[in-house]
């Protein structure tokens, strides 16, 4: 966990786990969201096993998926995950028909081509962070009753 994600306690920042066999990729992707507020990639790992290990250990809002891992695959994390899972997007070189049909089925919300979406990105997880903040905003509303 990096000094940031231990730094805020208030549940206010979306935590992303970044899931690339790259650490180039994977640097890339944490300089670009760390210019976005609110949200602090908490780890970034290149396999399946501690894909699974850390979304089950810690609590993360985003999972950026890529499919092809140093071990295991995306596929593989999205199975290991079941029905209880953060938003996850897949980021892939890899961005067959075929492979993208997969990918939601098994429960990515988005899945976007390296080459051609990268600049999606961003939107996608401010509009995921905007969406829980008004959540957010919304529960504490409902939880706390009206003084007269």
């Amino acid at each position: 966990m990096n000094d940031s994600a231990k730094g805020n306690q208030t549940g206010h920042l979306l935590r992303v786990l970044v899931v690339a066999d790259s650490q180039v990729l994977a640097g890339r992707l944490r300089e670009a969201l760390a210019t976005l507020e609110q949200v602090v990639v908490v780890a970034s790992v290149d396999n399946e096993k501690d894909a699974t290990n850390w979304v089950r250990a810690s609590f993360v809002d985003v999972i950026i998926l890529d499919l092809m891992l140093k071990q295991g695959s995306g596929f593989g994390v999205l199975r290991g995950l079941g029905k209880h899972r953060p938003v996850v997007i897949v980021l892939t070189n890899y961005a067959l028909p075929e492979y993208r049909k997969s990918a939601l089925r098994l429960g990515a919300e988005h899945f976007l081509n390296k080459a051609t979406d990268c600049e999606r990105l961003a939107d996608l997880i401010g509009a995921v962070r905007d969406a829980r903040s008004s959540f957010n905003a919304n529960a504490r509303l409902l939880s706390c009753p009206a003084h007269p």
